[in-house]
């Protein structure tokens, strides 16, 4: 009989992990602070170029949102981030440092790993 209750009790506690893990992944958890909130998008009137990016620790669609509002901020920029690849696409109507960009990811907490060849 404590074998069953045990047993059940793993179970449950597996079923758990996996519902939290799926929410997480769909960006509905509390990570990153998850939940419905969708940053304003940005769109510049010409594009001069585009450079992209490597960025570390995006794990779900809230880090991608996260990393396109830090860059959008920026004036003259425009960025698309794409968390399962950590790449980070910014486009720019005059000429873009690299280094704000830099300083722009990592203050909204993930880790700038340079160009992307």
């Amino acid at each position: 009989m404590e074998n069953a209750i045990i047993l059940l009790l793993v179970a449950a506690a597996v079923a758990v992990g996996i519902w939290y893990t799926v929410r997480h992944f769909q960006g509905k958890g509390g990570c990153c602070g998850g939940g419905d909130y969708k940053p304003r998008k940005k769109k510049l009137s010409h594009v001069a170029g585009r450079k992209t990016y490597r960025v570390e620790g995006m794990h779900c669609a809230h880090c991608k949102l996260r990393v396109e509002e830090a860059v959008n901020d920026i004036h003259g920029a425009a960025g698309q981030a794409d968390w399962k690849k950590g790449l980070l696409v910014v486009s720019y109507a005059e000429t873009l440092d690299d280094e704000e960009v830099r300083r722009r990811v990592e203050k909204a907490g993930y880790r700038f790993a340079g160009t992307a060849s």
